[in-house]
């Protein structure tokens, strides 16, 4: 791993420091999305690419692809098998942890381990404060690691917290949510923000949105309560999400000068509308071409209330996402498939507890065997390396498998290969990971009865993703490097001349960046 150390030359002036550091990050945004649309990118996304330094071999270089990895390596520097989140269902659920004013799963940052750029900044300047905003709990939680700072996201029409953060919610976030902005649009439609014509994809294809509802426009239920559900399914989730965002930086008066505070924003309405319509889709492309709006609108509030020299801005994504695997069967590879391994693996724990009782000893997540409890199993007589060993038999025979491998086998193994890095980047010794699964190019894992596109895969499908750098200190251009979303916590750590308080598996990206003086 790599250590971060800033130094500060004595008798130097140090740079000017932002008053506001704004990570977003965009769940689900493909990189290619970005080439694809953008000379209809004339908002926010256009202006960064355009006045920004953009890294366009960026990737989130672990294994397992999904939201609660990708958002935990994002601000902390670290690989997933350094932070704990190797998944989303390991990731932040905590029912010691419950939400306020609303039913909902509880979730805390329990299971992060180490610290995040915000410890970082507040151990610089004590006076610092973050704000974290998302649809999801585990995309507000995790970019701030364990900090019990102000953190939010939307849970049936409204925003919310967990008691791991406070114990009621402030009265800015409720006279938000006063205004029952998702619930009055019951009964709009989503409808297309260009004309027809500056949409080159096929409206008609019926693998989309489980098979029904497929073309423009969408329309939202006419029932309020049947609305707000559906909210997190439409572009308008995401406006909904950065009006909240600016809301907090107003209420808490965020960047005052002579300090720096952070603002970190996910938004998860492309993930939303990728896996129901895919990749390659009219309703990808409209949402993208909205979201380039809705960061114009943003930004450009950010930038009348700091000044763009005191706004310090970095754009990346959680993951990526494969196309619909029925698409790829027609088009690229006959062979893309939805593999399912719950079936087998619920065989094997069936077998097991007719020969020792019990629970469902083994769990498979994403890709990854797991045995929580090996011991209590061995104790009860159990060749414990014999059943794994005929499950990874098993497995490597499901059509779409392209490999089956021990985490063990993987160490000292050349990385220059990138599924064997990213399961080293992904696994850590402690979780009783037993086996770790590949799929073949274009398959994907299935979701019984949920037929839509996957990510989770370590493919570039899933990890590629943008990384922009904006602001003061940063050199505007295109660069080809190949870097990873653990170099974006170090890199502002490099721009605000603070120390991680650990070592990072990240480095600055100083190509992008204006020398110290």
């Amino acid at each position: 791993m790599i250590g971060t150390v800033l130094l500060v030359l004595s008798g130097v002036a140090p740079a000017p420091k932002p008053r506001l550091v704004v990570v977003i990050t965009v769940d689900q945004l493909r990189p290619d999305y970005l080439d694809r649309y953008r000379s209809q990118l004339t908002g926010g996304l256009g202006r960064l690419l355009r006045q920004g330094a953009y890294f366009a071999d960026a990737y989130q270089d672990h294994a397992v692809t999904e939201t609660a990895p990708g958002h935990s390596t994002i601000l902390s520097g670290r690989w997933p098998a350094h932070t704990g989140i190797i998944s989303n269902v390991i990731g932040v659920s905590d029912s010691s942890a419950p939400l306020l004013d609303v039913p909902g799963p509880g979730a805390s940052p329990a299971r992060f381990r180490g610290t995040a750029f915000f410890d970082w900044l507040k151990a610089a300047e004590p006076s610092a404060r973050a704000l974290s905003v998302s649809r999801k709990d585990r995309g507000a939680i995790l970019p701030v690691g364990r900090a019990k700072q102000q953190v939010y996201w939307y849970q049936r029409g409204i925003f919310t917290t967990s008691r791991y953060y406070a114990d009621s919610l402030p009265a800015w976030v409720r006279a938000f949510n006063a205004r029952r902005i998702p619930f009055h649009a019951a009964g709009r439609a989503w409808t297309l923000l260009l004309p027809a014509s500056a949409y080159p994809e096929p409206d008609s294809m019926p693998y989309e949105n489980l098979g029904h509802d497929f073309t423009f426009p969408h329309e939202l239920p006419v029932d309020s309560g049947a609305a707000a559900l559906a909210y997190v399914g439409v572009p308008s989730m995401d406006s909904l999400t950065l009006a909240f965002a600016l809301e907090g930086v107003r209420a808490l008066g965020l960047g005052p000068r002579g300090g720096t505070d952070l603002l970190a924003v996910s938004l998860s309405t492309t993930d939303a509308i990728g896996h129901a319509f895919g990749p390659d889709s009219r309703e990808i492309h409209d949402q993208v071409v909205r979201l380039d709006r809705y960061l114009a609108w943003f930004l450009e509030q950010l930038f009348v209330r700091y000044g763009p020299d005191n706004v310090l801005v970095v754009l990346t994504a959680d993951h990526g996402v494969t196309p619909f695997p029925e698409r790829s069967r027609r088009d690229v590879r006959r062979d893309a498939t939805r593999v399912f391994a719950d079936t087998l693996v619920g065989a094997v724990n069936a077998s097991l507890d007719a020969r020792v009782g019990g629970e469902d000893w083994l769990i498979f997540d994403t890709g990854m065997l797991l045995a929580p409890d090996r011991a209590a199993l061995a104790a009860k007589g159990i060749d414990v390396d014999s059943v794994v060993a005929d499950v990874k038999n098993r497995l490597r025979a499901l059509p779409g498998v392209a490999r089956v491998d021990r985490p063990a086998e993987l160490e000292g193994r050349d990385t220059s290969d990138p599924v064997v890095r990213r399961w080293r980047h992904q696994v850590p010794p402690d979780e009783g990971v037993e086996l770790v699964v590949t799929l073949k190019p274009y398959s994907v894992w299935g979701t019984e009865n949920l037929p839509i596109a996957m990510h989770g895969q370590p493919t570039d499908f899933d990890a590629h993703v943008p990384v922009i750098l904006w602001g003061r200190g940063v050199r505007r251009g295109v660069y080809e490097s190949r870097v990873a979303t653990v170099d974006i916590a170090p890199t502002l750590a490099w721009l605000l001349q603070i120390a991680a308080a650990e070592p990072l598996d990240g480095h600055a990206l100083t190509e992008a960046l204006e020398p110290q003086h």
